[in-house]
């Protein structure tokens, strides 16, 4: 089996694990707050990936210490208004609004660094569009959105802005260092975060110690944090972007099928014609704009580093 085939199957085994742990989270944050759930959850995740990659945090120079810290800024926003969103939404419509992050890379490509945007392109943000409103809105009844969803949304941008960082950055530095050290940055800036939330009154800080928290926490610390970013930073290296993308749009699927099996969650017509459609928006996006990849700065050869993907849970 060769290096593309190995890479290709880790991330499909990345994607299984990210999109099975919607469920997880959800039913960890009933005895948990957000921030305390995010807290505990990376600065786990972070002390299990140093000792990974110490050799290359010890080479470790100012311009990679910052670039880090930016694209761990952009995790760290995505991650919160996803898991706070995460609170009074369903885990699969959680999962297919945040993968919609990957049609609005080029849209905000084209607004804020002047990228070209193709017919294609706009007809898959359009379609993703159009799918968001299927999933979110009940026929008729437009003020009823869930404020989950809406918060969902806002962390797809965030995660969109972390895809774009990540190709603008990573291609820059050789080694783990910045997939441990954007793991850091969401760990510091959650622990940061956690007083100043709960003082304010924005989110109080709340943890029950339960056997739903510990597995939440346990389980998305190693194995979709620690465990899934680095085979992503190491599998990345020898797949293509658009390889990695289409890998990636299994997530919210997985999550559809494991919600349908563990919760009894079902998505009505209406639904399921949205999620169809936010999918193929993610492919016509990311099929039809590589050059738009490239020009951000993210080498296209096989076998040099690829940072870009769907955002995972």
């Amino acid at each position: 089996m060769n290096r593309r085939v190995q890479a290709d199957l880790s991330l499909v085994v990345c994607s299984i694990m990210w999109g099975a742990t919607f469920i997880i989270v959800k039913n960890a944050l009933a005895d948990s707050s957000v921030f305390v759930f995010m807290a505990v959850r990376f600065t786990l995740g972070a002390l299990l990936m140093i000792p990974l990659f110490r050799r290359a945090l010890g080479k470790v120079y100012r311009r990679e210490l910052r670039d880090g810290l930016i694209i761990g800024a952009s995790l760290f926003s995505g991650y919160v208004f996803q898991t706070w969103g995460l609170v009074t939404t369903t885990p699969s419509k959680c999962a297919f609004i945040t993968g919609s992050s990957v049609a609005m890379v080029p849209i905000l490509l084209m607004i804020f660094w002047g990228r070209r945007v193709g017919a294609a392109v706009w007809a898959g943000v359009a379609a993703a569009l159009a799918g968001l409103y299927l999933l979110t809105v009940p026929v008729g009844a437009s003020q009823t959105l869930v404020r989950g969803d809406f918060l969902v949304l806002i962390g797809a941008v965030g995660f969109a802005m972390q895809i774009i960082f990540a190709s603008l950055y990573g291609a820059r530095h050789k080694g783990g260092a910045i997939a441990c050290l954007q793991i850091a940055t969401v760990a510091a800036c959650s622990l940061c975060a956690l007083p100043i939330a709960s003082a304010s009154g924005l989110q109080p800080a709340r943890l029950h110690w339960s056997l739903a928290f510990e597995l939440g926490v346990s389980i998305t610390a190693v194995f979709t944090t620690a465990i899934a970013f680095s085979v992503q930073f190491w599998a990345q290296q020898f797949t293509t972007a658009t390889h990695a993308a289409l890998i990636f749009a299994l997530e919210p699927v997985v999550t559809a099928v494991t919600s349908r099996i563990f919760q009894g969650e079902r998505l009505g017509g209406r639904a399921i014609s949205g999620a169809v459609l936010i999918l193929i928006g993610i492919l016509l996006a990311e099929i039809s704009a590589p050059g738009s990849r490239r020009a951000a700065g993210q080498k296209s050869a096989e076998g040099s580093p690829q940072l870009v993907g769907g955002p995972p849970a």
